[in-house]
Parts: structure tokens; sequence; C-alpha cells
């Protein structure tokens, strides 16, 4: 699972219209779903100022840890974090893999309310995400072996995430121009 998050959207937000704003969310949108559509991932959600992707073994394929990785790095890189000029907009995304049920989720009825993944996978990913850091990727040390990635000098943290008992560990990759 990929989840990528603008980094102070609110005071962006406050110094531009709201429709200036919205160019500028589209914007971040049209690049993320791109990205992830490319990497086989599935669209699960453009909420506020974040999108999230699936990266299911059965469409993605068998790396789909590896797959999601390299998306997160792409879209920090399509944000502009490789340009000279720097990025277009701050953008901070957490990868994690392990298990989540997919599904429709929906009224008593059965009447089709939306697609989503859930379970403690989806909410490690999306505390992942919004603890990074403008530029940064917070892989968890089980997305990270699972894409068989060599640690080399990436930096390694213990975090506390919000609501989980334990600490996870993660991998910091930084993109950056």
């Amino acid at each position: 699972m990929l989840f990528a998050d603008v980094r102070g959207s609110t005071p962006l937000a406050e110094q531009m219209s709201a429709r200036e704003f919205s160019r500028l969310m589209n914007r971040f949108y049209a690049v993320a779903t791109d990205v992830l559509v490319q990497s086989d991932a599935l669209v699960d959600k453009l909420v506020g100022d974040e999108v999230i992707g699936l990266f299911i073994p059965g469409f993605a394929g068998p790396e789909h840890p590896r797959r999601a990785i390299e998306a997160a790095e792409m879209l920090l890189e399509v944000t502009g974090y490789h340009d000279r000029g720097g990025p277009w907009l701050p953008v901070g995304a957490g990868v994690h893999t392990g298990p989540a049920d997919v599904r429709v989720v929906g009224g008593a009825d059965g009447v089709l309310t939306d697609f989503t993944a859930l379970g403690d996978g989806v909410n490690v990913t999306a505390r992942l995400a919004s603890q990074a850091r403008v530029g940064e990727i917070l892989i968890s040390e089980a997305a990270y072996t699972a894409a068989g990635r060599d640690p080399g000098d990436l930096e390694s943290r213990q975090l506390e995430l919000k609501g989980k008992s334990e600490r996870i560990g993660v991998r910091v990759l930084r993109v950056a121009g």
C-alpha cells in the first residue's frame, strides 16, 4: 500500500484562492494517479490532500512491494524532487505491505457506496505517510524486506504510530534534487 500526502496543505491553501488551490491539487491528483496506474496499482482514493494506491498481488504481480516503493519514488520525482528548482508541492509518502480486506463497502441494503481497503496494514501505511517529512518515503521493514531491497546506507528509524502498541521499524528513502 502507498499513501502520499501533501505536507502543510492547510497553510498552503490559506495563501491562495480556492480555485488556485483546487488547480494545484488537481495537478497533484493527475500526476499521482498516472504514476499509480503505470505501476499497476489500484487507485483507492483521492481524499483531501492525499492519494492512496493499493498494490494487490493478483493485479500488480508478485513483486508488488517493490513496485509500491518504486511508485513512491516516481511520485516524488514527478512532483519535482529531482528538479534543480525543487518540488512544486511538498509531499511525503508511506509504504507498507501486509494483509488488508479489499472490498466494496456500503449500506445495509447492499447499495454500493465505496471501494476500499480495511485493516491494520492500511492504518500502518496511513500513519507512516503522516509522519513522513517533505521529500521522504517511510518504508516499513516488512515492505522493504518483501521488496528484496538492499538497505545500503538508508536511515533506519523506530517509530511510535498513533494507536499502535509497538514501535514499527522503517527505512527512510529521501528523494531530493
